[in-house]
């Protein structure tokens, strides 16, 4: 070992720097010893004589003299940092690569055997730093420059180079080096060192490229093989596709990109679910063979068999897949004919998008197609197709009677056998399917054929799932049209029945005073029709034909108003969030209505967390896309803002969610529903052109997401057209509601007409009365002077209310109208001329309400 000290002329001086102390060390030490001495005689002086003195005085120069003579040359030292010492320079000294300690000035300080080696250096003067020795080198250019740049950073680095000619003894042939510079802090001088390594790498790297030569070998062996081969991913993502493979499927390689095509991308739509039914059991590895088509890149098939093989990790997950594929269309010419033939069979039989499975004379399942894979796929895989598993147990077993007499009649060669209807035995969401058994005319085998393998019936399955699901939405339509028509043609003679008692309740109220014994009959009865009245309403709002006032509404200030009504619905046991949406679209809607929709629906909720719990209300806007993904029959495209109402209640049955929108329907006890909340609330949800969806988990909750339509205004920002129509204004105190006008009554019930007459008579107006349309334009042409209103129902025979004011328009433009009518006004409105100016008296209706909308029409401009 060795270290070198370069001076001015270049030269190299071995010396012992680390032996021991420094020579300041040594210098303080002497000093301390001498003025010790010196103390010592100067105390003292007066007891020793001169010649002793310098004696002593001798004796100490000498020894001092002597050790730091000793010091310099390394004699004497202190024997721990000598051993330390030893066992450094042994460890550096032995190591293979070379190392080089340089100072800030990038003079050697120290280099072992290997780096003088490795440089070509025979003594220690020759010795010269790294950056002098590859300076020299082109080919180490770059990399010298990065690690002297990060060098003079502070810090570490490492690159790796190729010389042409080598360093030292390696000049002239090409070798591989590996470089690094490590900086370290300096010792007592405070400047940095940096500790260079440098080991000749050319035998790795020959070994590096000697096995990248054999993989290239082996994957060209594999690319050139005369079958396909690919690799794929648990999801089906394919990472590798030799060239064979890829040249029958006209796959550019150049552009091949690992994971961006997927099985579904080259295997024929329908065959994939036979590759996802084959499962291996955890932490073990499972091949199998089947006949496929795949697609090529310009739009042909491929017949294929494939050896797939997929592998499962110990914990179940499943692991990667490995697959050899056979071209079935390539084979001797000898068996041409056959091998076509089978291609043939195989791609009808595995393109069809019918389930087809046969049948042995047990009932076993010998061989099935794509289709019956991707449609059983959930009950029954690969492996238990591969054992034969019997028909009858995967289908419900409700169905078996059934199945085992078709599968009877299939055996013994009948026609015409009966299909029928069954459900996969499988958790969560029914799939149900239809299953046709049909007989075998023709049996395969021969004297030496299998009887045990031999079909016997032939089975085609196909999915009615979606089928059976619009079949009960249309079901569920029609009886909820029927039972609307229903519900609306009963509430609006119920209305005209209502409006009479109610009137007649006035009349009599006008005529007896409170202390009459009388008066609290009478208005007993008056309050009844009332209440009469609001199941009417309900039956209007589920048969979508109640009035409505529709204005653009904020649904964040509409709930925000109702919370605090709402926390005292609910009661202090039950928790009430409510999550509004940023920048909320505005809807058109019903406040009164839409108020009364979450009234309702917070009252279920309630009612379902009798112990308590969690009631959230929140709101969001759903574009139209998400619409189109979303499970919402019945709903328009286009942008909606949805309010869902979420309870952690206790949930309600599956076969309960399908009826709870059905008027007269409920859950709860005798005497504490109608049956008519949900309904109602369903019929304002639907009249206001939205939906509303429930989806319940017993035990855990449920939640009602209610979606209405984004309101867009015209394009200039005014509202949509509609007949003009007015707001009643706000009844006063003390009004009078007397008149002496002249009004045309027009109503086919009798006892309404009456009433309205008696009633409009009482307070001064002239009223002229007509049973119909045609007997109203009758009694306007006879008419002595000018009709000053006409108060029409709306729905009439011979001519209803609308033709009876398009009528009268021609020969009377500015006459005033009133529609009474129990239905909604926007029901017969659209059938008005436009521009046509009315008043709506909504039914029932109350005598001094009545008044009033007469009083109000005469006064206006």
């Amino acid at each position: 070992m060795a270290r070198a000290k370069h001076g001015a002329g270049g030269r190299a001086s071995n010396a012992r720097k680390d032996s021991g102390p420094s020579p300041t060390v040594r210098l303080m030490i002497l000093g301390v010893v001498s003025l010790a001495m010196t103390i010592i005689l100067y105390f003292f002086r007066d007891s020793i004589n001169e010649g002793f003195l310098l004696a002593l005085l001798g004796l100490l120069a000498m020894v001092g003299v002597f050790y730091l003579f000793a010091s310099v040359i390394g004699l004497v030292a202190f024997s721990g940092e000598r051993r330390e010492g030893a066992i450094v320079d042994g460890f550096v000294e032995s190591l293979p690569e070379g190392v080089c300690v340089t100072d800030a000035s990038d003079a050697v300080i120290f280099a072992n055997g290997a780096y003088r080696s490795l440089v070509g250096a025979a003594e220690d003067v020759e010795v010269q730093p790294p950056e002098a020795v590859l300076s020299r080198h082109d080919d180490a250019a770059n990399a010298l420059y990065r690690l002297a740049n990060s060098a003079t950073r502070g810090l570490d680095a490492e690159e790796e180079f190729r010389l042409l000619s080598g360093l030292g003894a390696a000049q002239g042939e090409p070798r591989w080096y590996r470089a690094s510079v490590h900086v370290m802090p300096g010792g007592s001088s405070g400047k940095a060192m940096k500790a260079w390594r440098i080991a000749d790498i050319s035998a790795e790297r020959l070994q590096q490229e000697q096995y990248f030569l054999e993989l290239q070998k082996a994957i060209d062996h594999l690319d050139r093989a005369p079958a396909g081969f690919f690799a794929a991913e648990p999801g089906g993502r394919i990472q590798y596709v030799n060239a064979t493979l890829a040249e029958w499927l006209g796959i550019d390689l150049t552009g091949f990109v690992p994971g961006e095509m997927t099985l579904s991308d080259i295997v024929v739509s329908g065959s994939v679910q036979m590759l996802t039914a084959i499962k291996a059991d955890p932490g073990k590895v499972r091949s199998a063979i089947v006949d496929v088509e795949l697609a090529k890149s310009n739009g042909e098939s491929l017949p294929v068999q494939l050896i797939h093989r997929v592998q499962t990790a110990s914990n179940g997950d499943p692991g990667p897949m490995r697959t050899i594929v056979l071209n079935r269309a390539q084979g001797a010419d000898s068996a041409q004919d056959l091998r076509s033939a089978e291609v043939r069979f195989s791609r009808f039989f595995n393109s069809t998008p019918m389930a087809i499975a046969a049948l042995d004379a047990d009932g076993r399942i010998l061989r099935t197609n794509a289709s019956f894979a991707g449609l059983f796929g959930a009950v029954v895989d690969h492996d238990a197709l591969a054992r034969r598993v019997k028909f009858d147990t995967i289908i419900h077993e409700r169905d078996l009677e059934r199945f085992e007499k078709a599968f009877e009649a299939a055996k013994g060669n009948r026609a015409n056998i009966e299909p029928f209807d069954t459900v996969l035995p499988v958790e969560g969401a029914e799939r149900h399917v239809r299953i046709f058994v049909n007989a075998v005319a023709s049996p395969i085998g021969g004297p030496d054929h299998d009887a045990g393998l031999e079909e016997a019936a032939i089975v085609h399955a196909m999915d009615t799932t979606e089928q059976k699901a619009l079949e009960a939405q249309m079901a569920q339509s029609q009886k909820m049209q029927a039972v609307g028509q229903l519900a609306g043609g009963i509430a609006h003679d119920f209305n005209n029945v209502l409006t009479a008692i109610i009137m007649a309740s006035d009349l009599l109220l006008s005529n007896h005073r409170p202390s009459d014994p009388s008066f609290p009959d009478i208005m007993n009865i008056k309050q009844n029709a009332n209440r009469a009245a609001s199941l009417v309403r309900q039956l209007l709002a589920f048969s979508r034909r109640q009035t409505l006032r529709p204005e653009v509404l904020s649904l964040t200030d509409v709930l925000a108003d109702l919370r605090m009504l709402l926390s005292r619905l609910i009661g202090n046991d039950i928790k009430l969030t409510i999550e509004h949406g940023r920048d909320l679209w505005p809807v058109k809607a019903d406040l009164g209505q839409f108020e009364q929709v979450i009234v309702n629906l917070t009252v279920n909720a309630r009612d379902a967390m009798a112990g308590g719990g969690e009631l959230a209300i929140a709101t969001r806007n759903v574009p139209a896309d998400e619409v189109a993904g979303m499970d919402t029959p019945g709903i328009e495209p286009g942008d909606y803002v949805a309010i869902e109402v979420a309870d952690t209640g206790t949930g309600i049955p599956v076969d309960v969610v399908e009826k709870i929108f059905e008027p007269f329907f409920t859950t709860k006890e005798v005497g504490k529903g109608t049956g008519l909340g949900l309904s109602m609330v369903y019929g304002i949800i639907k009249q206001t052109g939205g939906g509303i969806y429930a989806s319940s988990v017993e035990g855990e909750g449920t939640t009602f997401t209610i979606l209405l339509p984004r309101h867009e205004a015209d394009a200039d920002g005014a509202e949509d057209s509609a007949p003009v129509r007015k707001e009643p204004a706000p009844d006063a105190e003390k009004r009078d509601l007397s008149g002496s006008a002249t009004v045309l009554l027009v109503e086919d019930e009798d006892a309404v007409r009456m009433g309205g007459v008696r009633a409009l008579t009482s307070r001064g107006y002239t009223v002229l009365e007509a049973g119909d349309g045609m007997e109203a334009l009758e009694i306007m042409a006879e008419a002595d002077g000018p009709v000053d209103l006409v108060v029409s129902d709306v729905v009439m025979p011979e001519m209803d209310g609308p033709t009876l004011l398009r009528e009268l328009r021609k020969d009377h433009p500015d006459i005033k109208f009133i529609f009474v009518s129990g239905y909604a006004e926007d029901a017969f409105a659209k059938n008005l001329p436009e521009g046509a100016q009315f008043g709506f008296l909504p039914k029932p209706f109350s005598l001094k309400q009545l008044a009033t909308k007469v009083k109000e029409t005469l006064e206006e401009q």
